[in-house]
């Protein structure tokens, strides 16, 4: 089994989303506060939010003891799943701001982490037979239900469709990113590490030209308050939260991962009331209860199916012996 090859546990694999989840909760309002004190565009912050994630990761990187792999990987598949993957993680998080500029955070939000689950779920169970179950596809309605109550409970959405077009194109890149390193970590595949930086390389060198063209560098009355801003953007939500995500990604059920990375918006919502003053409603305390109970209903569903694997994995051994 996955877990087995790559020595993570399934329990601490759902911590690590979780903790990814929280965190990228965090990355909308930090961005909030780079767009008020700057001119700075989206690409640009996608950039930068990248490229500073990838001296971070790779400064924490170069010190560690190299381990050589049981298994060597073949240069044609590195080089693919090093491309595929940092190509998904570009279309997921620049049309995602793109969709935000176009038809609003409410919108953009809901299509975009609304349709990542049902990709994720379908494209599992065609490629590689993951079933949810009865329970399961509750939890994900649950979750999916939660999260239009809580983004979009405050009303004054406005839907144009070609900022659901983005949307949609920002979730497909999250889902091709969530299945390709799920597919890998079934048999081993990369340390969590080696698959975020070579994602951010990629990513990096893709977004430039783009940033570019847009400005790299923001016009701004208070440079030491965006610098640190982004410096956060890329320490917490991006080297941390990327970090975390792929290594609990390549152990845990893809549409269980999608589902536990709703806790974003869940976040999003807390600091939202926590330290920025909005006003706790009705709409928040409902969609983040669905959000929260789905996401506790697939991980203990998760646990379970780990340990029962385990069970039968270690009876299939004892025969084995007793033979």
């Amino acid at each position: 089994m996955s877990n087995a090859v790559s020595g993570l546990p399934i329990g601490r694999g759902l911590l690590y989303l979780i903790v990814a989840g929280a965190a990228w909760g965090t990355a909308g309002a930090a961005a909030s506060l780079v767009y008020r004190a700057s001119d700075m565009g989206p690409i640009a912050l996608s950039f930068w939010r990248c490229a500073g994630g990838l001296v971070l990761l790779l400064a924490v990187r170069l010190p560690r003891r190299r381990v050589r792999p049981a298994v060597r990987e073949p240069l044609n598949r590195k080089v693919l799943r090093i491309g595929v993957t940092g190509l998904g993680l570009a279309v997921f998080q620049t049309a995602y701001f793109a969709a935000v500029e176009a038809t609003g955070l409410a919108v953009a939000t809901v299509v975009t982490l609304g349709a990542g689950p049902v990709l994720i779920a379908l494209g599992a169970r065609l490629t590689m037979g993951e079933r949810l179950g009865g329970g399961g596809l509750a939890a994900v309605a649950g979750a999916l239900g939660g999260l239009a109550v809580l983004v979009l409970g405050s009303g004054g959405a406005t839907v144009r469709p070609w900022g659901v077009v983005l949307a949609v194109v920002s979730a497909a890149g999250y889902s091709l990113m969530t299945l390709l390193t799920r597919w890998w970590g079934r048999d081993g595949g990369p340390d969590a590490s080696h698959t975020t930086v070579w994602a951010f390389a990629v990513t990096t060198a893709c977004l430039l030209p783009f940033g570019l063209v847009e400005g790299l560098v923001p016009h701004t009355a208070q440079p030491a308050h965006v610098l640190a801003l982004l410096a956060y953007i890329a320490a917490v939500p991006t080297a941390l939260a990327y970090g975390l995500y792929f290594a609990g990604a390549a152990v845990v059920r893809s549409a269980t991962v999608s589902v536990v990375m709703l806790l974003e918006p869940v976040s999003a919502a807390v600091l939202a009331v926590a330290l920025l003053g909005e006003r706790l409603t009705a709409a928040t305390l409902v969609g983040t209860s669905l959000m929260l109970g789905s996401v506790a209903g697939l991980a203990v569903a998760e646990a379970r199916r780990a340990a029962a694997e385990r069970r039968t994995l270690e009876g299939g051994v004892g025969e084995k012996v007793l033979i």
